[in-house]
C-alpha cells in the first residue's frame, strides 16, 4: 500500500522546520506580497528529494489562505500555479549547485514570473480589469509596486532558508566552527 523506498532527506527535521517557520511568517502581519512561499518553494525544489516536491509551496499557501480567507479561483489558480513552478525552478537551477549568485538569480526569475503569472490571473478573473488589451496593460501597470516587495521578499526569505540551512548543517549540527566549505 505505501511505497516502502521512499528516500528520506538526512536534514528532514532542519528542513521542514524552516519551511513551517516561513509558513508562521506569512501569517503574521506584512506589507503586500511580502512573502516566503516564493523561497519555500525554492527552498523544497533544491533540497527536498520527495517526488512531489512542487507540492510544498501550494501546500504552505492552501494552510495560510485557509487562516487568511480565499480569494477568486482564477487568480488562486494562477498564484498555486506559480508557486508550483518556484518549486521546479530551485529543482532545476538550485539542486545540482548552490551558489549565493544562482540563489539569487533563480529569486529574481521566481519573481519574475510569478509576476507574470498572478497579474494574468487577476486580468483573466475580469473582476479589476476589462478582458482586453487596455485592462491587461492596466493590470501589469498597476502591479508594478507589488512586483518591488515580491522581488525583495524573495530575495530576503530564500537568504534566510538558505543560510540558516547552510549554517545549521555545517557548523551547528556537525560542531564545526572552522568549516569552510563554500555555498
Amino acid at each position: 500500500m505505501f511505497n516502502q523506498n521512499i528516500k528520506v532527506d538526512k536534514n528532514i527535521t532542519i528542513i521542514l522546520s524552516l519551511i513551517l517557520f516561513a509558513i508562521v511568517l506569512r501569517l503574521l502581519p506584512h506589507p503586500p506580497n511580502f512573502s516566503p512561499i516564493g523561497a519555500i518553494g525554492l527552498f523544497a525544489g533544491c533540497y527536498l528529494s520527495l517526488k512531489r516536491f512542487w507540492l510544498i509551496p501550494i501546500a504552505a499557501l492552501f494552510v495560510s489562505d485557509f487562516v487568511l480567507g480565499f480569494y477568486h479561483p482564477i487568480s488562486m489558480l494562477s498564484v498555486y500555479f506559480s508557486f508550483g513552478i518556484s518549486a521546479l525552478l530551485g529543482s532545476f537551477f538550485l539542486k545540482d549547485k548552490i551558489t549565493p549568485f544562482r540563489i539569487t538569480g533563480t529569486a529574481i526569475f521566481s519573481a519574475t514570473q510569478f509576476f507574470i503569472l498572478s497579474n494574468l490571473g487577476v486580468w483573466i478573473s475580469g473582476l479589476i480589469y476589462p478582458i482586453n488589451i487596455t485592462g491587461l496593460i492596466s493590470c501589469y501597470v498597476m502591479a508594478i509596486p507589488f512586483y518591488g516587495n515580491t522581488l525583495l521578499s524573495e530575495l530576503f526569505y530564500a537568504f534566510i532558508l538558505f543560510a540558516t540551512y547552510y549554517f545549521l548543517t555545517n557548523f551547528v549540527k556537525k560542531g564545526n566552527t572552522h568549516n569552510t566549505k563554500s555555498i
